[in-house]
């Protein structure tokens, strides 16, 4: 590809691109294209400039060779683009409200009274239509006080009054329905499949491909953890499917050759081949769309408080316009009271507020499902973390390994690692790596391992069952023994680290410490939650005692509950919620997801396991646990301006009433400063949270932030940023 590079600065470039005119499809691939790559910080397209804004992490010389290098024809083959352009959504609306404006101010300046008239007497049908229906229907909503004021104004020859209420209304129409689409259509596309490549099963065997080349009826194979792809038939083996995020159903459903199965479930145990029944995306795009527009889990209690509320001051609006008029005789006065209602800015100003805070969420890489979850986060006073992969880094190590009953501590590592490598978890991951390093090789000498899900592996090797898990799992469950004489060795091992224990025909053959490292800014994102008005944190971990006591006080939770089981920490939850406390369960792994169930916010890191991101209400980046920190501002920020928006809307429309009724204000100027203040409420409500930076600097160092600063889109900086987590 071609540029001329517009201006430069130390990681950032502004390249203009050799083309007359660049399509929403082109200016989506590149981007899509840019933002896979590693070295990029931030990149934004602009379509109709036909310029991109690049920050890198890279030498110059290394983006440069890069660009130079793309193409379109190779760009369409690797990355996968939505189903539906949010720039061609964009684009439209844009259209329509310029079309709008500059209508508007036409009919106003070139055409003659006679012709304004028509036009006003052509807009106000449709409004009375569907003050009509309403009637028709037996309901007295809002669409019939505009009908009658709009009515009004023209029975008695203010045409102008008329067709400025009209374009008010009608601008803030498009105003509400743009928000709502681009809202659904943001959230559905966080919501949707996070699936790059999928095995295929072709003649020459099993081959790794992007998803964006899968083709109604090819062969995927499908194994344990793994997000199913697109609609089709199971044609071979057995599993478990999770189909929370679609149905709702709670237990996994079992398939079988021939059973249908539904992009973006989950594979929870088991494997099988899928027939696919459509190219990818084609349907769970839609599927979301239907979900969160049917759903009433996306409304909270405060948008459905609006909007009963709205309807419920119709009645009382006529009843207030009748008696004026009764009082007065002045239809001025009582037209003065129809012009204004609550009900417009009330059903406008709660959901686009809501959504606009669900929007500034996903900018901070943090996905809601939903707006009745921001309000749970705002209320909740207790939070839950799972320790490993969400308190700390989820890069495990093998430090030690300690043998009992005489055994070699290499050839220990050695079986360890042979069980491990058919299970990789990031436990596993640490036993196989370091058996790696050490040139530990180990065949397949054993026979068919068998997984036991938050417990362990068990097999047979030379006649001999060999155990290899919890605590809880080779000594309660599976009754083996500590070597006789070696009860103080186990008692004091490093309570540091991370135990995996392995048994050899009953016995306990070794201890392997594993050490996991706290994430850097733990201690001080719990320490600011604590600010931000939680009174309980909790720590839960599956790891022993002694491990969770040293990890808590560095940490300085509240409590622990050690050695939990995915039963338990789900038990636990709901114990909580009993006593009446509002909990956030936060988790990363298959044992966290009943929890996460169970809460009444249930949280998931992004890297963790597709069942919990799947089960849960919000989604946070893998990156920082600041991000809970800004979810607990942004869910606080919102309610305060939802309770703001109530107060004002009442305030002004009362005084508004108030001055019409004392004939101060005429009908057209108070139909005016209404229509006026419910679009200044609403477009309010669209503008980004203020930020509560002094509540939470106290407890948080100076970070170095991974968007450069100035960088065209970027968030102001916060106390709070950090950086990216160290990869494994």
């Amino acid at each position: 590809m071609k540029a001329t590079i517009l201006h430069e600065s130390r990681g950032r470039i502004r390249l203009r691109l050799p083309l007359k005119r660049m399509s929403p499809a082109q200016a989506d691939l590149l981007e899509a294209w840019l933002r896979k790559k590693p070295w990029v910080l931030q990149a934004n397209v602009h379509e109709r400039t036909c310029c991109l804004i690049l920050c890198y992490r890279c030498s110059r010389e290394q983006m440069l060779a890069e660009l130079r290098h793309f193409s379109w024809k190779t760009a369409e083959c690797t990355v996968s683009l939505p189903t539906r352009s949010s720039r061609a959504l964009n684009r439209e609306f844009e259209e329509k409200l310029a079309g709008k404006v500059i209508g508007k101010i036409a009919s106003s300046l070139f055409l003659p009274a006679p012709l304004r008239i028509l036009s006003v007497l052509r807009h106000m049908l449709p409004f009375l239509r569907r003050g009509a229906l309403c009637l028709r229907h037996r309901q007295l909503k809002v669409e019939v006080l505009d009908a009658l004021s709009i009515s009004i104004s023209v029975f008695r020859g203010s045409f102008a009054t008329a067709g400025a209420v009209m374009f008010l209304l009608e601008v803030g129409e498009l105003l509400e329905e743009w928000t709502r689409r681009k809202s659904v259509d943001d959230l559905a596309r966080c919501m949707s499949l996070n699936v790059d490549r999928v095995w295929l099963r072709t003649a020459e065997g099993e081959v790794l491909v992007p998803i964006s080349q899968i083709r109604p009826g090819d062969r995927i194979v499908l194994r344990s953890g793994g997000i199913i792809p697109a609609d089709g038939l199971v044609l071979e083996g057995e599993a478990t499917v999770n189909q929370a995020s679609l149905t709702g159903e709670s237990i996994p459903v079992a398939k079988y050759p021939g059973s249908s199965v539904y992009a973006g479930t989950v594979v929870e145990e088991g494997e099988f081949i899928l027939k696919a029944g459509q190219a990818f995306g084609e349907s769970r795009y839609d599927q979301i769309v239907h979900m969160i527009e049917q759903s009433e889990q996306l409304k909270s209690a405060a948008e459905h408080k609006a909007a009963g509320l709205a309807d419920k001051l119709v009645p009382y609006t006529f009843a207030g316009s009748l008696l004026i008029y009764g009082l007065t005789g002045n239809v001025s006065r009582a037209l003065s009271v129809l012009m204004v209602d609550f009900s417009c800015a009330l059903k406008l100003a709660m959901p686009l507020a809501v959504l606009s805070a669900m929007r500034e969420a996903g900018q901070s890489h943090i996905t809601v499902k939903g707006g009745k979850f921001l309000e749970a986060v705002a209320a909740a006073d207790t939070i839950v973390f799972d320790k490993t992969g969400t308190l700390t880094h989820a890069c495990p190590k093998v430090k030690l390994v300690i043998p009992f009953g005489g055994q070699d501590p290499s050839e220990m590592l050695r079986l360890a690692a042979c069980l491990e490598e058919h299970f990789p978890h990031s436990m596993a991951n640490a036993v196989v790596a370091e058996a790696k390093r050490l040139g530990l090789t180990h065949e397949e000498f054993h026979s068919k391992v068998e997984y036991l899900v938050a417990h362990g592996i068990a097999s047979t090797v030379n006649g001999e069952r060999v155990l290899i898990g919890s605590a809880h799992f080779v000594f309660e469950d599976e009754h083996c023994q500590i070597p006789e004489g070696e009860q103080e060795l186990f008692r004091s091992l490093p309570p540091e680290y991370s135990h995996l224990y392995l048994a050899v025909g009953g016995q306990l053959a070794a201890v392997i410490c594993i050490s996991d490292p706290l994430r850097d800014e733990a201690g001080d994102v719990l320490s600011a939650l604590r600010t931000l008005g939680f009174s309980q944190i909790i720590m839960l971990t599956g790891d022993s005692r002694r491990t969770a006591r040293a990890i808590a006080s560095q940490l300085g939770v509240d409590s622990f509950r050690a050695e939990v089981l995915p039963a338990g920490k789900s038990q636990f939850i709901a114990e909580l919620r009993k006593q009446g406390h509002t909990v956030l369960m936060v988790g990363d792994g298959v044992n966290d997801s009943p929890a996460l169930s169970e809460a009444d916010v249930g949280i998931a890191v992004s890297d963790g396991a597709a069942i919990a991101r799947e089960i849960a209400d919000i989604t946070i980046a893998a990156d920082s646990l600041w991000e809970l920190a800004e979810l607990r501002r942004i869910s606080s920020e919102l309610m305060k301006r939802i309770h703001s928006n109530y107060r004002f809307v009442i305030g002004f429309n009362g005084s508004l009433i108030a001055l019409g009724v004392s004939g101060i204000l005429a009908p057209a100027a108070s139909a005016t400063l209404h229509n006026l203040s419910t679009l200044g409420v609403s477009l309010r409500s669209m503008s980004s949270l203020p930020s509560e930076k002094s509540r939470i600097t106290g407890h948080c160092r100076p970070l170095r932030h991974c968007v450069l600063p100035g960088a065209p889109g970027s968030a102001p900086s916060l106390p709070y940023q950090t950086n990216r987590k160290p990869s494994c």
